[in-house]
């Protein structure tokens, strides 16, 4: 049989949807309700305890503007991080290679992340803050970068999660605070000189800023840097590229 890389990745996303979803009563469809009904949960939560946000009259807006493309970035990064670990029985067979499966959890992973995305955005424009004039460019190159820092992270710790299975353990530990460390919740310019120049550095404090400038045409930060952010995301991508492609056998029989 010829090998067939776009044959192999549909395969795969068929697959890990029935593995997935397929025993979840509707399927994919809930997969795609239960994270943005947490969400919402959460946005409410917070709304609750902090009604003035920093930007515009909504909190319920401002929390998804800066959640949405951290949730995108953790999906992406956890699945193509377990992309070899998941399909392992596939990848015995010539016909399946680690590059297929790596991509395959990468589109299921950012078209459900989209999606989720589409509906939240449409639901609370709609219902709670109907004002908002978007500008669409921003947004879209925000979840472009947001794709490619979340695949160069799981791409470079699927193969060093591979080799080393400790690394999981430390880049959980080390990732705890990752939340609070991109401005979901307050803005950048809201915090002190020393903490900007460190935080400065987090690829989706960038991502999360340059989102709100979809949102908020009056929001005009200075300390975006998108030249940055691509190239960490490359330099990841790269990396995590080169060491899988060396190692994947010795992941494979690990």
């Amino acid at each position: 049989m010829s090998y067939s890389p776009t044959r192999n990745i549909l395969a795969l996303i068929l697959r890990e949807m029935s593995t997935r979803y397929g025993r979840t009563p509707g399927g994919y469809i809930w997969g795609v309700i239960e994270p943005l009904a947490a969400i919402i949960f959460l946005a409410i939560g917070f709304s609750l305890l902090l009604r003035s946000p920093s930007l515009g009259t909504s909190f319920i807006l401002f929390y998804a503007t800066g959640y949405v493309v951290f949730n995108l970035y953790q999906n992406i990064a956890a699945a193509t991080s377990q992309a070899i670990s998941f399909s392992k029985p596939l990848l015995m067979f010539p016909a399946v290679n680690w590059f297929d499966a790596l991509i395959a959890r990468f589109v299921l992973n950012s078209l459900t992340g989209i999606i989720i995305s589409i509906l939240l955005f449409t639901g609370i424009l709609a219902v709670v803050e109907n004002r908002t004039v978007l500008e669409l460019g921003p947004i879209v190159e925000a979840f472009g970068l947001t794709m490619l820092i979340g695949l160069g992270v799981g791409t470079l710790n699927c193969a060093l999660i591979g080799l080393f299975p400790v690394w999981g353990v430390m880049w959980g530990i080390i990732t705890r605070p990752l939340f609070l460390a991109s401005c979901v919740i307050y803005l950048f310019e809201d915090l002190p000189r020393m903490a900007q120049n460190i935080l400065w550095y987090n690829p989706l404090v960038h991502i999360v800023g340059l989102t709100r400038t979809g949102f908020y045409v009056t929001y005009t930060p200075h300390y975006i840097d998108t030249v940055y952010v691509f190239f960490v995301g490359i330099i990841l991508l790269f990396f995590g590229l080169l060491l899988t492609h060396r190692y994947n056998r010795e992941i494979l029989n690990k």
